[in-house]
């Protein structure tokens, strides 16, 4: 899910910095879009690239950003998707095959037993 989602995010991020002729705000989204998209994909910092991905569609959806023509569908519609995603992404964590993972190393989650007597 991870790599899925960067590779789509990079080729937004191609999209907006290819349709940046001349508007800043058109070049740092596809930069940040780009960044974000080669985190997810490599699985560094995978938190905070969710983060930045999220906040960058974010954008697009609340049209905060000119929308370039993608052509096939609504811009709005693929934004929530990938706000949504990246959500989900960022919950979840890096994963086994990641950067981060090979880093930090993996977390365990060990659930003590109950102190108490289970009821009948």
């Amino acid at each position: 899910m991870r790599a899925a989602v960067g590779v789509t995010v990079i080729a937004a991020g191609v999209v907006y910095l290819s349709a940046a002729s001349g508007s800043f705000l058109c070049m740092v989204l596809g930069l940040a879009l780009t960044t974000g998209g080669a985190a997810l994909v490599i699985g560094f910092l995978t938190p905070l690239a969710a983060v930045l991905v999220g906040l960058g569609f974010l954008g697009i959806a609340f049209s905060w950003f000119p929308a370039p023509d993608w052509g096939l569908h609504d811009t709005r519609a693929i934004a929530v998707g990938m706000i949504v995603t990246t959500i989900a992404i960022g919950l979840l964590g890096p994963g086994t095959f990641s950067l981060d993972g090979r880093l930090f190393g993996r977390r365990e989650i060990v659930i003590p037993p109950s102190s108490r007597p289970p009821e009948s």
